[in-house]
């Protein structure tokens, strides 16, 4: 597996661990501040992860379709990636 997906994997998995963990501390009634460094963990390994697929995508995909002739798959293309851009700035 290439190291990009790899690292963008290993996030994933951190991010669902940390929530498995909020989930007994909310269970649990820990303190707020607590489960609320721990959310904010997640949003930070999901940024990061959300990251690492957008460069993946543009080097490849993306990259790909804009070096082709086809005129809609490039609009096409455009389009995704200012869908996905305004949907993580949110």
């Amino acid at each position: 597996m290439e190291s990009k997906k790899k690292n963008t994997l290993v996030n994933f998995k951190k991010a669902r661990s940390h929530i498995d963990r909020i989930v007994k501390m909310v269970e649990n009634d820990d303190y707020c501040i607590d489960i609320m460094q721990q959310n904010l963990a997640v949003i930070g390994l999901l940024k990061s992860a959300h990251q690492m697929l957008m460069e993946g995508h543009l080097n490849s995909c993306f990259k790909k379709a804009i070096s082709s002739s086809n005129e809609a798959r490039k609009q096409e293309m455009i389009v995704e990636i200012l869908k996905v851009g305004k949907l993580a700035n949110k």
